[in-house]
């Protein structure tokens, strides 16, 4: 009896992921296609579920898109700290997150799209890039990499530069990505005090292959 309660939870308990799921990739569409104003019933019907399975997991629509906006960086995220865990510098492992980031604009459009349309809000947020991001510029600040007056504003500016590039990327498909990116972030790694030489140089190395639906091998929430 005890067997067959447990495998009838089990069934129970995967039944209500999938559904969840469902419900989440169902928001990210509407999310990456910018209609914020979708009617619940609209993204049921889109996620295949019952209007009464959504209040099964969410209040409010606005939750259902935290959720949905929270788990695209989450997976963001683990991506970057997998992609760059093999990296010693702190300085390199900043660059290749930009790099990176800036290759992601044109592989993963819905996912970008997304990051796009949170642009700032994300800047502030502890998940995703910008708590690596501060991560590695403190740590880069203290191997003596970089060199800045005010981390704060070095984010500001990094992730502003970012967003304008994936916005750029986006008007204008025929621009190369990944020369645009490692330009970007020359740039950038020039504005937090590294030698043009040293910048370009860090931006010439080899980065990681990335697969359209890479998936992590771990799901993270904060950066290692």
């Amino acid at each position: 009896m005890t067997e067959l309660s447990d495998a009838s939870v089990n069934r129970l308990q995967r039944r209500k992921q999938r559904t969840r799921a469902a419900l989440i990739k169902a928001a990210q569409s509407f999310i990456a296609a910018g209609n914020l104003t979708v009617p619940i019933l609209d993204i049921t019907q889109a996620a295949d579920v019952g209007m009464g399975s959504f209040y099964n997991h969410f209040d409010s629509k606005e939750q259902l898109f935290e959720a949905a906006v929270a788990e695209v960086l989450d997976a963001h995220g683990a991506l970057l700290d997998q992609l760059t865990a093999a990296i010693d510098d702190p300085a390199e492992t900043f660059a290749a997150s930009f790099r990176l980031t800036g290759r992601l604009f044109r592989r993963r459009p819905q996912e970008s799209r997304i990051l796009l349309a949170n642009g700032t809000d994300l800047l502030s947020s502890d998940r995703g890039l910008a708590p690596r991001a501060k991560r590695d510029i403190a740590l880069a600040l203290a191997a003596g990499r970089f060199h800045l007056d005010d981390p704060d504003l070095a984010l500001a500016l990094a992730g502003g530069a970012l967003l304008g590039m994936g916005n750029l990327l986006t008007r204008q498909p025929e621009r190369d990505d990944a020369a645009t990116a490692d330009d970007v972030t020359r740039r950038v790694l020039r504005l937090f005090g590294l030698s043009d030489e040293d910048a370009a140089e860090v931006c010439r190395r080899a980065l990681p292959d990335i697969e359209p639906d890479q998936q992590v091998k771990h799901a993270a929430t904060t950066p290692r």
